[in-house]
């Protein structure tokens, strides 16, 4: 069983340059700060650490958080951190202008193996992320997944790290599962401004071939394992799980369908929900809840369109939410566009790409979203972008914002965690034909059509291009 998207293994070496370490006393406890050498961690590559290092200067004291953060995106194996210096700086102006929640992997996806061997740690590649995410002003959102190869039977040692997909789609074994809880309270006590943790991806690794349905119970295993861990490190770090893909079948299809959760864009896998509750049932504890997923099926069909098909994402959630209760939810991935077979989407022109995400985003806040995550803002280096936040840094004119930055930043502005939406009046011959999002101040209005039209909303009627996305002001 796989995600729904590339890798993005990060199997390239990045290197740091020496920082300064500054003692600073707190509570009469010293705690020294270090910025670390290439492929250190706190040391030279495969020193062995304890784990109680801090790396670099915390953006702001670690305190009580809240457990939504709000829209943002998630780094993978290409991003602004690195490049051509005028393009990251380029970059980096765009996200100093407005805070955004930025998640990173601990292993894959730009950062390195965590943990070569057991006890020697190689935090390079990760304090590099971090280090953007704080300089720009970010939240920092750190993904628990994935695990070192001597955790999952394979070969330990740096430079032995099998960076192919099988490996990083593999669950560590249970007899180290505790092990990855020691690792993930590692990487918590190394930043300690990072206070959300979301526990692994997708379930990766943790499907149960005999029985033909998740291993729910491995994975709560884990979790509650890595719950508990980061907990002892700190009782105010909010922790999440259980990042699952949230699939759905074509409504013809019988064996595994569900006979409760179901629309006209399909009908959820049942397996997928009784690994939901099964993990919501038997969960340590959460401070938030985190899913994943597509509008369309596990066929690739948008049913019955491309619009329409986002109704998914408002009925999952709003499943989600009566199992959870106050829990706020997350979206860790949301995808409304299918890939080919190399992973790609880039079928859409591009304004056609933001009106459907657009509409996406709205579904996804109707079923009690407060917080989501846009997959891979950059793509591979000397390459068109569709989809992207920004153009490559690896040449001087990269960095510039994209149209979907300005989708993502303006939506996470007006649309953050605690905002009171307000019902707006739509014409009745417009109604089929725009999705709509307000509050008190800002109403976001969707064309769905390829065609012009002259929409009326919030009592105003205004002309919209074939699928414009139009803000208003009320």
């Amino acid at each position: 069983m796989m995600g729904r998207h590339g890798w993005n293994s990060g199997a390239r070496r990045w290197r740091l340059t020496a920082l300064l370490g500054v003692g600073v006393a707190a509570l009469a406890l010293v705690v020294t700060l270090l910025n670390t050498l290439p492929g250190d961690g706190g040391g030279t590559a495969g020193t062995t650490r304890d784990g109680d290092k801090v790396h670099g200067t915390p953006v702001t004291p670690p305190g009580s958080p809240r457990p939504d953060v709000g829209w943002g995106f998630t780094h993978t194996q290409f991003s602004a951190d690195e490049g051509s210096d005028a393009a990251v700086e380029r970059a980096e102006g765009l996200l100093e202008k407005q805070s955004m929640p930025q998640n990173q992997h601990i292993m894959g996806w730009g950062a390195d193996n965590p943990e070569p061997s057991e006890g020697r740690y190689d935090f390079s590649a990760m304090d590099r992320r971090i280090d953007f995410v704080r300089k720009t002003g970010g939240t920092p959102v750190v993904t628990l997944c994935c695990a070192p190869d001597w955790m999952k039977g394979g070969k330990a040692g740096a430079g032995n790290t099998d960076w192919s997909q099988s490996s990083l789609e593999t669950a560590p074994e249970r007899s180290h599962y505790k092990d990855f809880a020691a690792l993930a309270a590692t990487v918590a006590k190394r930043y300690p401004d990072v206070r959300h943790f979301i526990v692994w991806n997708e379930f990766k690794g943790f499907w149960n071939d005999s029985e033909g349905r998740w291993d729910y119970e491995g994975y709560t295993e884990l979790y509650n394992l890595v719950y508990k861990a980061l907990k002892k490190v700190d009782k105010d770090i909010m922790v999440g799980g259980p990042y699952l893909v949230m699939d759905s079948l074509d409504p013809r299809q019988k064996e595994g369908a569900s006979t409760t959760l179901k629309g006209t864009w399909g009908a959820m896998d049942q397996r997928v929900l009784d690994a939901f509750d099964y993990w919501n049932k038997n969960k340590a504890g959460a401070d938030f809840v985190v899913v994943d997923g597509s509008s369309y099926t596990n066929d690739d069909e948008m049913l019955p369109d491309e619009f329409a098909a986002t109704d998914k994402l408002t009925a999952v959630g709003e499943w989600v939410r009566a199992r959870t209760h106050d829990l706020p939810l997350w979206w860790a991935e949301y995808y409304v566009e299918p890939a080919d077979g190399k992973d790609e989407r880039n079928g859409w022109s591009e304004t056609h790409r933001v009106a459907v995400q657009a509409a996406g985003m709205i579904a996804m806040v109707k079923g009690g979203a407060s917080s989501g995550f846009y997959w891979n803002p950059e793509d591979e280096k000397g390459t068109d972008c569709p989809g992207c936040l920004w153009t490559p840094t690896d040449t001087a004119g990269g960095g510039g914002k994209l149209p979907m930055y300005d989708l993502v930043t303006r939506f996470g502005k007006e649309f953050a965690p605690g905002t009171a939406y307000r019902s707006v009046s739509v014409a009745a011959d417009d109604t089929p034909n725009v999705r709509v999002l307000a509050t008190d101040r800002t109403v976001l209005v969707v064309n769905t059509l390829d065609r012009s039209i002259s929409a009326k909303v919030d009592g105003r009627r205004f002309e919209m291009g074939a699928y414009e996305v139009k803000w208003l002001t009320r």
